[in-house]
C-alpha cells in the first residue's frame, strides 16, 4: 500500500458535507482533517501499488458534491522514531 495526501477545497459552507460524504463512500480513506488556509480538508488515502492515482483522485474525490478543487501530494517513505 502507498499513501497519498489530497488537499480539498470545498464550495462555501460545504466542508462538513464533503467530509461526511468522503468518510461514507471512499474505502481507501485513512484519515480526513479539517484545515485552515487555502484548502478546507486534508485527506490521507492508502492505494494499492498498481492503482492509478490520477484516476482515483478524479473519480473518487473530485466527483464528491461540493468539491471545488484538489491538490495531490504523492509520498515516498514514512519515517518514525527509532526502536
Amino acid at each position: 500500500m502507498r499513501a497519498i495526501f489530497v488537499m480539498i477545497k470545498c464550495e462555501m459552507g460545504q466542508a462538513y458535507r464533503v467530509a461526511r460524504s468522503a468518510a461514507d463512500t471512499i474505502e481507501q480513506m485513512s484519515e480526513l482533517f479539517s484545515t485552515s488556509g487555502q484548502y478546507d480538508l486534508l485527506g490521507k488515502f492508502y492505494l494499492e501499488p498498481e492503482q492509478d492515482i490520477g484516476l482515483f483522485v478524479t473519480e473518487k474525490i473530485q466527483t464528491l458534491p461540493g468539491v471545488k478543487d484538489t491538490y495531490t501530494l504523492i509520498t515516498f517513505n514514512a519515517f518514525g522514531p527509532s526502536a
